[in-house]
């Protein structure tokens, strides 16, 4: 039977070395230093940074795109306090191997005093059972619980849990803070490539760093490609061009995940450009969602919201166009259906903007929330209800429904509404600038002895 504590701790922590290991795992930081960005919460002074360098953390939740260091900042923090590192995976692992974790965890802890650092990547993917299994030991402090997700874990993870941990969100990592990442792999001798006379044009590492959409593992992987593939010179030397690079990231990989922040984050700028007037941005968000390969139908019915939202009746023909897009959407489908979405964009973007219309029906909304439940004036009712009204008695003869049809300019001063409530105050933009001249006007014919 092996002994325990012959056993060294799994995960990224360790510094075992395999023939064949990439190039992004090599070059795995091993200080917080080395960590590409990030520096909104690890620059110094920021709180996670403190914590970690007064080892005073229980529990951390990490999420964010792929490839920004998530597992990396775990081993890093497990190797800066001195913990074992202990790692599973949302997508293999199950109850009995949480369970056999924490017991080493236990074990650990009772004879050697030392502190284990569980790691658990793809955090979201474990099952309710099987995130609250972590609860009880996580407060004893059997072990420091360090959870890592691609999704927003106040919506993908469980609120007792979110509850007991502290969450840190992480950003796709900068051009400029990649370049030194590159740099250092390739100079590096004992980890990287420093050995094997590389020689980089500066434009064939920046499109690396460009194109690697701040993912680091995009990143080296791509460096890697390039530089094993490419036949060394009479010299011996690897010459690495713009077109090797080019080559060795074809597409950009773009960060979108399809039920994730990406997706409403991006759609969230695409409609915030429409609304703000600038067709450039609404086209380029557009861009980037069709690009990802996001249903251009949830796109569509975007435009068709924001229309009414947004445009309302400084340009009623704002709804027509955005519906147009989306049937000419279904009638011609992909790729050419992206051009009446372009158009629909193009025209929502630069249609002048109004909201009246929505925060009419909200104040409305609000109203009959509040319980003010106001009742149809008699006049207003169907004409059974007057029939039964005059039968018994108790129609007042001076609420007849006046016909406005039968007036001048089809308007007939009225009550519609008790109380006089004012919902809908049209604005000075576009059309609804002359919707509003009318409805001043009307509402000056109204007099105190009109009918009510």
């Amino acid at each position: 039977m092996p002994d325990l504590f012959d056993a060294t701790p799994s995960g990224p922590a360790s510094e075992t070395r395999h023939e064949g290991e990439p190039l992004a795992s090599r070059m795995r930081p091993r200080t917080l230093d080395e960590i590409a960005g990030q520096q909104h919460i690890l620059g110094e002074g920021k709180l996670l940074r403190r914590a970690i360098e007064a080892d005073r953390f229980t529990s951390l939740i990490f999420y964010g795109p792929p490839g920004t260091g998530k597992t990396t900042l775990a081993s890093v923090i497990a190797r800066s306090t001195g913990s074992r590192f202990e790692a599973l995976n949302g997508v293999e692992s199950n109850v009995a191997e949480i369970r056999a974790k924490i017991d080493q965890a236990r074990t650990w802890r009772d004879l050697r005093k030392e502190t284990t650092v569980l790691f658990i990547d793809e955090i979201h993917r474990f099952n309710k059972a099987q995130q609250d299994v972590l609860l009880p030991h996580i407060e004893r402090g059997t072990v420091r619980f360090i959870g890592a997700t691609t999704h927003n874990p106040y919506f993908y993870v469980n609120s007792p849990l979110v509850s007991r941990s502290q969450i840190f969100q992480l950003e796709s990592v900068s051009t400029e803070d990649l370049l030194p990442v590159l740099h250092r792999a390739l100079n590096d001798s004992e980890r990287g490539f420093g050995g094997m006379n590389v020689k980089v044009e500066p434009e064939a590492i920046q499109h690396l760093a460009v194109m690697s959409d701040g993912d680091v593992r995009k990143a080296l992987t791509s460096l890697e490609l390039a530089v094993l593939t490419t036949p060394p010179e009479a010299d011996g030397g690897i010459h690495l061009t713009l077109a090797v690079a080019e080559e060795s990231i074809q597409r950009k990989a773009i960060v979108y995940d399809a039920d994730g922040d990406a997706h409403y984050d991006t759609i969230s700028a695409f409609i915030k450009s429409i609304r703000g007037s600038d067709p450039d941005a609404a086209l380029y968000w557009l861009a980037k969602m069709l690009h990802a390969g996001e249903d251009p139908r949830f796109i569509a019915r975007r435009l068709v919201i924001s229309a009414s939202e947004d445009i309302g009746l400084a340009d009623s023909n704002a709804l027509r166009v955005a519906v147009d897009a989306q049937q000419a959407f279904e009638f011609i489908g992909m790729p050419e259906g992206r051009i009446p979405l372009a158009h629909a964009t193009v025209y929502l973007a630069t249609a002048p903007k109004s909201n009246t219309a929505y925060a009419a029906l909200g104040e409305a909304m609000a109203d009959v929330e509040k319980g003010r439940t106001l009742a149809v004036p008699e006049h207003l009712r169907t004409k059974t209800r007057k029939k039964l009204a005059a039968a018994s008695g108790t129609e007042d003869a001076k609420l007849q429904y006046l016909y406005a049809h039968d007036y001048e300019g089809g308007y007939v001063p009225q009550a519609y509404l008790p109380e006089g409530r004012v919902y809908y105050r049209p604005s000075e933009n576009g059309l609804e600038k002359r919707i509003r001249e009318r409805m001043e006007f009307l509402r000056q014919q109204a007099s105190p002895d009109s009918p009510k």
